[in-house]
C-alpha cells in the first residue's frame, strides 16, 4: 500500500520549568496530507455556520440598511437592470451583513488554522492581535460606509448637473460601497501588521521611519486603488487616514521593539 504524504506540522513542547519563549522547544510533528484537508473543512464549516446564523439576523437589517444607502447616494429610489434585481440584492445585501457580523469568527477561523505551523511566540502575538485586527477592520469599514462614501456620492451627483441625470443603478451602489468599505478596512490593518514586524524583529521602527517617501508613493496608489472617482480630492480623502495609520504603526513599532528590550532583559524567574 503506498505510503501517506506527510506534512510536517508544529508542535510545542513545554519544559519544566517556565520562562521566556526562547525557553520553548518547537519540535515538528508530522501530519498527512489528508489530516490537513480534514482540518481546512472543519475551519471552513465553521465558518460557514456561523454566516448562516449571522444571515438570519442580516435579514432583518436589509431594510434600514438600504435605506441608509439610498440617502447617502442621493437617489430616490434604486434603478434595476433585471427583473429579479430587487431580490436578488436583497439577499445579497443581507449576505453582506452576515459575512460583516461574523468577521471575528472568520478571523479567529484563518487564524487557528495556520497556527499549528507557527511558534509559541508567533501564535502567542498572532492571536493577542486577533481583537485589533477586527477592531481595525470595523473602523475602516465605517470610515468609509459613514464619511467617505457619501462624501464621493455627494460629489458624483452634482458633478455636471445641468448635462448629466444621475441614476446610478442598485449594483454599482453596491460595488462602489463594498470597494472602498473592503479596501478600508483592510488598509487599517496597516498598523497591527508594522506592530507584528516590529514584535517579531523582521523589520526595525527606525526602517519604518526612513521609508516614509517610499510609503506615500504607496498609500497614494492604494488611494487610487480604493476610490472608484478619478478626481484627485476624493483621493485625497483616503490617502491622508492610510497615511495617518502608516504614522500610528510606526508608534505601535516602536513599542513594540521596546518591549521585545524589555522582555530578552528580563531574568526567566519573572517569567514564572
Amino acid at each position: 500500500m503506498a505510503r501517506s504524504l506527510r506534512i510536517p506540522k508544529f508542535r510545542i513542547s513545554l519544559p519544566n520549568v517556565r520562562g521566556s519563549d526562547e525557553d520553548y522547544e518547537d519540535i515538528f510533528e508530522e501530519m498527512t496530507l489528508a489530516e490537513h484537508l480534514d482540518e481546512l473543512r472543519s475551519r471552513l464549516m465553521k465558518m460557514v455556520l456561523g454566516i448562516g446564523v449571522a444571515f438570519v439576523i442580516g435579514l432583518l437589517l436589509v431594510n434600514p440598511l438600504l435605506r441608509l444607502i439610498r440617502d447617502a447616494a442621493n437617489v430616490d429610489l434604486f434603478d434595476v437592470n433585471e427583473a429579479t434585481e430587487p431580490i436578488t440584492s436583497y439577499f445579497k445585501t443581507a449576505l453582506y451583513i452576515a459575512i460583516t457580523l461574523a468577521l471575528p469568527l472568520i478571523f479567529y477561523q484563518l487564524f487557528a488554522f495556520v497556527a499549528p505551523g507557527l511558534t509559541r511566540k508567533e501564535k502567542r502575538y498572532l492571536y493577542g492581535s486577533l481583537p485589533f485586527v477586527v477592531l481595525f477592520f470595523v473602523l475602516g469599514a465605517s470610515f468609509a460606509f459613514f464619511i467617505a462614501v457619501p462624501r464621493a456620492f455627494q460629489f458624483l451627483s452634482t458633478f455636471n448637473s445641468d448635462l448629466f441625470e444621475y441614476s446610478p443603478t442598485f449594483s454599482s451602489i453596491a460595488a462602489f460601497y463594498l470597494q472602498v468599505s473592503i479596501g478600508l478596512g483592510l488598509a487599517f490593518q496597516l498598523p497591527i501588521i508594522m506592530y507584528l514586524l516590529a514584535r517579531l524583529k523582521i523589520v526595525s521602527p527606525q526602517r519604518m521611519s526612513g521609508s516614509r517617501r517610499y510609503a506615500m508613493v504607496l498609500v497614494l496608489i492604494a488611494a487610487a486603488l480604493i476610490t472608484p472617482t478619478p478626481d484627485p480630492f476624493n483621493m485625497l480623502f483616503i490617502a491622508a487616514p492610510i497615511y495617518f495609520l502608516y504614522e500610528l504603526g510606526i508608534i505601535f513599532a516602536k513599542i513594540a521593539a521596546r518591549r521585545s528590550v524589555t522582555h530578552s532583559l528580563r531574568p526567566p524567574e519573572l517569567d514564572a
